[in-house]
């Protein structure tokens, strides 16, 4: 078989990772392949339960707009799905009470939405989808501990039982594409050294960010019409909280900070943590709120970004996506998204009929589709205090756009058309040009800094 992953009549490829990645990466390749077999290291449940290989399903997730569309587009029907399952939708800005850097948001009309129900839910209602087709087969309570193949193609993979009854013996799963899906702990690197070819190099941005997560039910004394609150950290205010709700009354709660001054887990800690914030309108929620699961936390929150698209001695035959070609700072809430329009990318590049998808051809798609969220998200991370790593290097290019952006920053809570702009970016809708339109650059560049909220807005305008 040549190097044409497009090229219809391959027999059998793999996907390892059965979470939402993976997932979306096997619907499309069964438009390809005669067989698709996910490999998961957990039993996948029935039901839209928790596993044990997503232990941030735990915390908060949203899906952006530009995941909602790329879902839709891959699955029809998908959005249709999600509403009848009541999974709640939150407009933005005219749903959400949100401070960052030092001012209040305008909540006028929404020009975006996040889906905000629980990650468990969406990732079964996907899984149910993608596992229905005959060509796709999941294997679970297994894992993939190398690759088989040399330098110059991959041509599957060792697998191994888990469970207590499971032992050291590894078999073998031919296959004429292996993509790797599973996870910022990827060990594929390890795998690609192990049969002679060139792991990629690492970029990562490490803010040491930490927060904590617990589910609430809402007041019953409640009165605002706001869905959710987000207090976003900033290099002069490093104190995060996100409020969403989950359906059914129920709201799950995250607090960040940042290394060394973690907020704790513990029930108590929990919420004299929140008291840390510049406003105490979260706090105030939380002394109103009744409790309903315990306090979790999660540490790994670096930027990691694996450079496959570069030359190197790298097989033919395997293809990174998801977080195991580029994972965020979770607080951005890009993951799902990126997963979502990684999957896109993959469609568009097979199927691309002015070039071959050759292997190195299709990785270059999948990198192209993180690129937005990863300037955004390790942009934001690099300006932290204490931040580490070795893409901390800024470009010359930076200082004039940093000039503009600071301009725009001062505008986009009060000004709807900055505003608008700004979501349609962060949301990865729109490219990072949408900050350059002519309305909104004549907002920044002319235009006074417009009216925001002295205090938090607990009615929309309007």
């Amino acid at each position: 078989m040549g190097d044409d992953l497009g090229r219809r009549g391959t027999r059998h490829a793999v996907v390892i990772g059965g979470s939402l990645a993976g997932l979306l990466a096997a619907r499309v390749l069964s438009e390809y392949a005669e067989k698709v077999t996910v490999v998961e290291r957990d039993r996948l449940p029935e039901g839209p339960d928790a596993r044990p290989g997503t232990p941030q399903s735990r915390h908060t997730h949203v899906l952006l707009d530009s995941g909602q569309q790329a879902l839709e587009e891959l699955l029809p029907g998908f959005l249709a799905e999600l509403d009848e399952l009541g999974a709640p939708k939150v407009g933005m800005p005219a749903d959400m009470v949100q401070l960052q850097n030092g001012q209040w948001f305008r909540r006028t009309t929404a020009t975006t939405s996040l889906y905000t129900g629980p990650r468990e839910q969406l990732e079964w209602v996907v899984r149910r989808r993608v596992l229905a087709d005959p060509r796709i087969e999941s294997v679970g309570g297994t894992e993939a501990v190398g690759l088989i193949g040399d330098s110059s193609r991959v041509r599957g993979v060792l697998l191994r039982e888990r469970g207590k009854d499971a032992g050291t013996q590894t078999r073998p799963l031919e296959a004429d594409l292996v993509v790797d899906a599973s996870g910022r702990g990827t060990r594929a690197p390890d795998w690609l050294a192990a049969i002679g070819a060139e792991a990629p190099h690492e970029e990562t941005i490490d803010t040491g960010l930490a927060y904590a997560t617990r589910v609430y039910r809402a007041p019953e004394d409640d009165t605002t019409d706001a869905l959710g609150y987000n207090i976003v950290p900033n290099p002069d205010q490093v104190y995060g909280a996100v409020v969403v709700p989950l359906g059914g009354g129920r709201h799950v709660v995250t607090l960040s900070g940042l290394r060394g001054d973690e907020p704790p887990t513990d029930e108590a800690g929990f919420e004299e943590f929140a008291k840390r914030l510049p406003h105490p309108v979260v706090s105030e929620w939380l002394a109103r709120a009744e409790p309903e699961s315990s306090v979790f936390g999660f540490r790994r929150t670096a930027n990691v970004r694996r450079r496959y698209d570069r030359p190197g001695r790298r097989p033919a035959g395997f293809l990174a996506t998801g977080d195991a070609l580029c994972t965020f700072n979770p607080i951005y809430g890009q993951g799902m998204a990126v997963a979502a329009l990684s999957a896109v990318a993959l469609r568009r590049a097979l199927a691309d009929p002015k070039r071959t998808a050759t292997t190195r051809v299709v990785q270059k798609a999948l990198f192209d589709a993180s690129r937005q969220a990863w300037d955004i998200s390790a942009g934001a991370d690099k300006k932290m205090p204490g931040a580490t790593g070795n893409a901390m290097d800024s470009r010359a290019v930076e200082k004039p756009v940093g000039w503009y952006l600071r301009r725009l920053q001062q505008r986009y809570g009060g000004d709807p058309v900055v505003g608008a702009a700004f979501r349609s970016v962060l949301t990865l809708t729109e490219p990072m040009t949408a900050l350059f339109a002519p309305e909104v650059a004549r907002s920044v560049l002319f235009g006074p800094i417009p009216w925001t909220p002295p205090e938090p807005p607990m009615r929309r305008e309007g």
